[in-house]
């Protein structure tokens, strides 16, 4: 008996050894407003990857999204995109990927992309509308039991660009809120979402809007609020 289960625990042992690591595709192809932090951003993921067992990609090369492309990936970071950045083709492979149980990530600007796509402002949760001027703001943690928030305190005062959205998706989970009383230039009221997740169309798909300043690729709880959404995407919470 003892030998079958020290042969069991050997194959188990040996399969996750083989077993691939995932895969991340940071995708920051920009057709408006550059920001600043994508080098730094992007230095960033790759750290991540290398120090939380996953592999990551990052490119502004839109050919990659086909259904060949996108099958490798577990899931797909949209980092700071702005515009227009996928035809019509491209649109639907990233929709069959999602519709196949693959993940999305969104970080700030992604909700100022594709505004001419309906599938995609249901996917990433809502679309950008306006910002202030960058201040420090009270952010408000409305559910700690996801992995991106657990480390969080229930008010995270920090400084960002803080968005203002529009066609907002009722169907999201959001986590965290912003006190519209602790600067200035907000529109949305007293439930004014700042990030959110949902299962949508078969897939995950994970939103924060922090990330604007080249400050927050160095700053720990940030950074570990990202990962917390990747392995949500991923379907990989409990890692």
């Amino acid at each position: 008996m003892r030998s079958i289960t020290l042969i069991l625990l050997l194959a188990a042992c040996m399969s996750a050894q083989t077993r691939p690591a995932p895969k991340l595709l940071v995708f920051s192809k920009t057709k408006g407003f550059r920001h600043d932090c994508i080098p730094v951003g992007k230095l960033a993921m790759l750290k991540l990857g290398r120090d939380n067992g996953f592999t990551v990609d990052t490119t502004e090369d839109d050919a990659v999204f086909t259904p060949a492309g996108l099958q490798q990936y577990a899931a797909v970071m949209f980092f700071n995109t702005t515009g227009d950045v996928l035809d019509d083709a491209q649109q639907a492979a990233m929709e069959a990927y999602v519709r196949n149980g693959g993940g999305f990530v969104g970080v700030h600007a992604a909700t100022d992309t594709e505004y001419d796509w309906p599938w995609y402002n249901k996917l990433v949760g809502a679309y950008f509308a306006s910002h202030p001027r960058q201040q420090e703001a009270s952010l408000l943690v409305t559910n700690k039991q996801h992995p991106a928030t657990r480390h969080l305190p229930e008010k995270w005062v920090r400084k960002d660009e803080w968005y203002n959205f529009k066609n907002i998706n009722p169907d999201t989970h959001v986590l965290i809120k912003i006190d519209e009383r602790s600067y200035e230039g907000g529109t949305n009221g007293d439930n004014h979402p700042m990030c959110w997740y949902h299962d949508f169309d078969g897939g995950r798909a994970f939103y924060t809007a922090l990330g604007h300043t080249q400050a927050s690729y160095e700053d720990p709880a940030f950074l570990q609020h990202v990962l917390g959404g990747i392995r949500y995407a991923m379907g990989s919470q409990q890692q």
